[in-house]
């Protein structure tokens, strides 16, 4: 089996089980490391400065461990099976690479928000959605719940998908480890914050920077899938909406807190006809964020559902330009 075989196996593995409890899962370990870690440095550095530099070393620690155990640990089952044909080999290696991809958890997470406005329980609702969004769900109305369901499935799509897939093209399984190393660290510590000012400031600007490329590469793809979308379904209006897209990308891009987040997020806007962002409740506090997109229609269950063809989409000219790519250099 090659890497690119590999990385078709993977995607259907995780289109078919996502990451269930009951299986051991890197990204698990990497938080209890994370956890245990920060813990461990906040007993031994008391000033910001001490913080700052305790962070520093617990991202570039991590993210090496992570990159170097995971070289090993593929070593290893090469060494053992003589080659990735053999069973056990070959299921670990698809494991592995699946657990670097969220595509079946990240549809899933959206689903129960959607079956729960239909069902009308909005209450329902709200509660799967604070389960992979950070802001304040409590108050939010059905429309609200809707757009900051669209929101983190557009970003998402590029941490959970587009950026994984982009660094096992570039760089193998431990690229692929080490990027979910870095998009663990930013998820646990990363925030500006009182609490992770300091402490995760190193790990915030490493997403930052591993994230630049892909988000990006996410926007375009969204582009693409828009054109792809119109052109099966024989859209008259092809064109303008793929325009309308780019155009939304390139101009409300960077109305974000994130440098990458406000890319994909702005390329689906457009695609959709939809108004993103606005202020919004964190933690009781309100955060003024720009308005990315333009709003054009006022029907969001229609739009969200449109959103899920595009991601579908997305996240299969991702996988099919990864797998050409680990393919042609299979090949070299």
């Amino acid at each position: 089996m090659t890497e690119w075989q590999a990385l078709i196996l993977a995607f259907f593995m995780d289109l078919s089980i996502g990451d269930p409890l009951w299986l051991p899962h890197p990204v698990r370990l990497m938080g209890r490391v994370i956890a245990y870690a920060e813990a461990f440095l906040r007993k031994k550095c008391g000033t910001p400065g001490q913080l700052k530099r305790a962070g520093m070393l617990l991202a570039g620690g991590l993210v090496l461990s992570v990159l170097a155990v995971t070289y090993a640990l593929e070593k290893t089952v090469f060494w053992i099976t003589g080659n990735l044909s053999a069973i056990v080999g070959g299921v670990l290696f698809v494991y592995l690479i699946a657990t670097t991809i969220a595509f079946r958890g990240l549809i899933d997470s959206v689903l129960l928000v959607v079956r729960a406005i239909y069902s009308g329980n909005i209450p329902e609702a709200r509660r799967h959605l604070s389960m992979v969004v950070g802001r304040d769900t409590e108050n939010l109305t059905e429309k609200e719940v809707l757009t900051a369901a669209m929101e983190t499935l557009a970003e998402n799509l590029s941490d959970g998908v587009v950026a994984p897939v982009f660094y096992f093209a570039l760089g193998g399984l431990p690229l692929a480890m080490a990027y979910k190393a870095v998009n663990t660290l930013d998820s646990m510590v990363g925030y500006k914050n009182e609490t992770y000012l300091h402490l995760g400031w190193a790990s915030a600007r490493l997403d930052d920077l591993a994230n630049y490329i892909p988000a990006r590469i996410t926007g375009l793809l969204v582009v693409a899938s828009v054109f792809v979308l119109n052109m099966c379904n024989r859209h008259s209006r092809s064109v303008a909406s793929v325009r309308r897209s780019y155009r939304t990308m390139r101009r409300d891009g960077r109305n974000h807190t994130s440098p990458n987040s406000g890319i994909p997020e702005a390329a689906m806007a457009g695609a959709l006809g939809v108004r993103m962002g606005g202020p919004s409740l964190y933690q009781g506090v309100s955060v003024n964020k720009a308005y990315i997109g333009e709003s054009a229609r006022e029907d969001f269950i229609p739009a969200i559902h449109e959103e899920m063809r595009i991601v579908w989409v997305t996240a299969i000219l991702a996988f099919g330009v990864a797998v050409l790519a680990r393919y042609l250099r299979s090949g070299m």
